[in-house]
């Protein structure tokens, strides 16, 4: 199926938020997801994932988590800057970004981006599903623990800090979800400890929460993106399948 990648500026309580948006170009109305990107922001590689995601018959909207900071690009070339020796002043320069995106942030975020996409008219009425990457997987479940009657399915990959010991971890809130939950873990990921990937697990459990918890071997934190050096395209393509799969069980 052929697909329309648009630009669109979103109206959020702190600012504009940037956004790219893959529809299907045969017209008609399709059940919508939200992707949450990683922390290297909206670029060539996520604008592909949207597109073949809606290929599949979905309306994908990718807002820039990282508004506040800065428009899209936040980088230009992220391969360069993931050399070892660039990597902590890419990390370094993310933080202060990262750490706008508060739980309070997240959920005035989700608002917008909820009421946003479901204004289009390529939109179907009815709940949504969120996919988030990295730190994405986070702003995910928060968001859908927050809007849990418009929110039916929600996909993290490669995930991390998703059942710290802080008073404010995501893992805290998702007994407030309804949606049916996926979450590849990296492996070896030191952000998704076991000990981490059990406290959340158990949380799910006890609200009932119907999920499916996996770790991808051999397959480091970020495995879905091409343009790192973490990619690994086994990975990437078995993310996409279970992906679509939740989305079409969930969805459709």
């Amino acid at each position: 199926m052929n697909v329309h990648l648009t630009t669109h500026d979103i109206q959020t309580p702190d600012g504009i938020c940037d956004a790219h948006l893959a529809v299907p170009a045969e017209p008609g109305r399709y059940p919508v997801v939200i992707f949450l990107m990683d922390a290297f922001g909206l670029r060539p590689v996520t604008d592909e994932w949207i597109k073949r995601i809606a290929a599949e018959g979905f309306v994908v909207l990718s807002p820039n988590l990282l508004y506040r900071s800065q428009r899209s690009p936040i980088f230009e070339d992220v391969a360069s800057l993931m050399t070892e020796e660039n990597r902590p002043k890419l990390f370094q320069s993310l933080m202060p970004m990262m750490q706008l995106l508060t739980p309070a942030s997240v959920v005035k975020d989700a608002q917008a981006y909820l009421e946003f996409i479901q204004s289009l008219p390529q939109s179907a009425s009815g709940p949504v599903a969120l996919s988030g990457y990295c730190m994405g997987t986070r702003v995910a479940l928060r968001a859908a623990s927050a809007f849990p009657d418009q929110v039916a399915a929600v996909a993290g990959f490669h995930g991390g800090n998703l059942a710290t010991d802080q008073p404010d971890s995501v893992h805290l809130v998702v007994e407030r979800l309804k949606a049916e939950v996926y979450l590849a873990y990296a492996d070896h990921d030191e952000s998704a400890n076991a000990e981490q990937q059990e406290r959340l697990a158990v949380a799910l459990t006890k609200a009932g929460i119907t999920h499916t918890c996996e770790v991808y071997a051999d397959a480091p934190h970020g495995y879905t993106m091409a343009d790192t050096p973490a990619y690994r395209e086994d990975a990437a393509e078995r993310h996409f399948i279970n992906l679509i799969e939740l989305l079409k069980r969930t969805l459709n």
